[in-house]
């Protein structure tokens, strides 16, 4: 079975029509989108010009079939200390919500769909970004 989560850089590519990673999702089981993600996106969309556009968008995406949301969790929460420690003692920090989104993607044993280079420095991590 073929689980990805889709961090906030894959979602937005994937709007943009990027035909590698339309292929990566269309051959996976399921697409997760971490809670977190989904409030960057959120966020990102009420700051631009084309909210109710990008909001309709994003509706019309989650109803499809095997996509779902990873809600933040108790066990994506204790996952989430144990990488902020993990990360800090290797002198690799990475911005907050992406620990957030790596915890739930590994909590969940899916690989992450990403374009930002610091999710490398995530241990366990699986990236896909084609």
């Amino acid at each position: 079975m073929i689980r990805l989560c889709l961090d906030t850089s894959g979602y937005s590519r994937l709007m943009r029509g990027h035909a590698p990673l339309q292929t990566l999702l269309e051959h996976a089981d399921e697409v997760c989108i971490p809670a977190t993600a989904l409030g960057e996106l959120y966020a990102g969309f009420h700051a631009g010009l084309r909210a109710a556009e990008n909001v309709a968008l994003l509706a019309q995406f989650r109803r499809q079939p095997g996509v779902s949301v990873i809600d933040t969790t108790d066990n994506v929460a204790e996952r989430y200390g144990a990488l902020v420690a993990t990360l800090r003692r290797h002198g690799t920090p990475i911005p907050t919500n992406d620990i957030w989104i790596a915890a739930a993607a590994l909590e969940n044993g899916g690989r992450i769909v990403a374009y930002d280079e610091h999710f490398a420095h995530v241990p366990g991590l699986i990236v896909e970004a084609p």
